[in-house]
């Protein structure tokens, strides 16, 4: 049975840690994931959407115990954008299931606040996108931006994402989820394999996962992985045509570009998946690249 909540932001924001003096969300994670991972899955294409509900069924045949709390509709580009309104209309479906009536970071904070408020989980997974999150896309979206929600709030997050610069291909890229996911899945597993301190990854760490389409059908396997940074090119260009009534047409191209060394959009040109290390912290970067990089040394699709 369907049931809808609705509910002030600010009762959400008094029992969220962070702006109550409380322990952080992170502190429940510090003793370190046991047994199966409690992981709330989010995404920006809606959490009805082909790509969430393909790596929900992978993440739970590989033992973990998950929970999706997206937005309602799709809410590709949204950003980091947050807290629309005064409040927030929220259903559940169905079980194991929120549809937050928001951007991604407003599915995340509604569910570290309120779906998992008696124990952080361990993780936050956002995806899997259609479409890349490579270059400046990356700063743009909301797959990203419900990732760095739960940074922002001492939870471990991974943005994953499928395909590239490329006029997209709707079939090969629902094909290449399915190695998107079992990447994801060996990834994850590669955490908690390297974990040292109980937390899967550095505070203040996350993961910008982008996997490309391989072969003519999209399901072949990636070439490697390599940890990268972000491409600083544009990717994408806005073009806007008065129509003449107040309104503008909006046409959107691929600016062509060189690819930046040892970048993400290097990487996925070259059938390999991308794993760059992000931060909320625009001011000093991404901190422990380096130890992250070590964390993932020779891990493959």
């Amino acid at each position: 049975m369907r049931r809808t909540r609705v509910l002030p932001l600010a009762a959400l924001l008094l029992c969220t840690p962070a702006l109550t003096g409380t322990a952080p969300a992170s502190a429940a994670a510090e003793a370190g994931p046991a047994g199966p991972l409690r992981i709330l899955l989010t995404n920006d294409d809606g959490y009805s959407a082909p790509g969430i509900r393909m790596l929900f069924q992978r993440l739970t045949a590989a033992g973990h115990d998950v929970t999706i709390v997206a937005p309602l509709t799709n809410q590709s580009g949204a950003g980091t954008k947050l807290m629309s309104g005064s409040t927030v209309r929220v259903e559940h479906p169905e079980p194991r299931v929120w549809a937050v009536d928001g951007t991604p970071g407003d599915s995340v904070s509604f569910g570290l606040a309120a779906v998992f408020k008696d124990r952080a989980p361990d993780l936050v997974v956002s995806g899997t996108n259609f479409g890349p999150n490579v270059a400046a896309l990356a700063t743009h979206s909301g797959t990203v931006g419900g990732a760095i929600a739960a940074l922002e709030r001492g939870v471990p997050a991974i943005a994953v994402s499928t395909g590239e610069l490329a006029v997209p291909v709707p079939e090969q890229i629902f094909n290449a989820m399915g190695p998107t996911n079992d990447f994801t899945v060996k990834l994850i597993e590669r955490l908690r394999a390297q974990d040292r301190n109980g937390r899967l990854l550095p505070a203040g760490v996350g993961l910008n996962v982008n996997h490309p389409v391989v072969g003519a059908d999209g399901k072949g396997i990636a070439r490697g992985a390599s940890v990268t940074t972000q491409d600083p090119q544009a990717g994408l260009s806005a073009e806007y045509t008065d129509v003449g009534d107040g309104t503008w047409k909006v046409g959107v191209s691929l600016v062509p570009a060189p690819d930046q060394r040892g970048g993400d959009v290097e990487a996925v040109r070259a059938d390999r998946v991308s794993v760059a290390p992000i931060s909320p912290d625009w001011n000093t970067g991404t901190p422990d690249f380096a130890k992250v990089a070590a964390q993932l040394r020779g891990l493959r699709p």
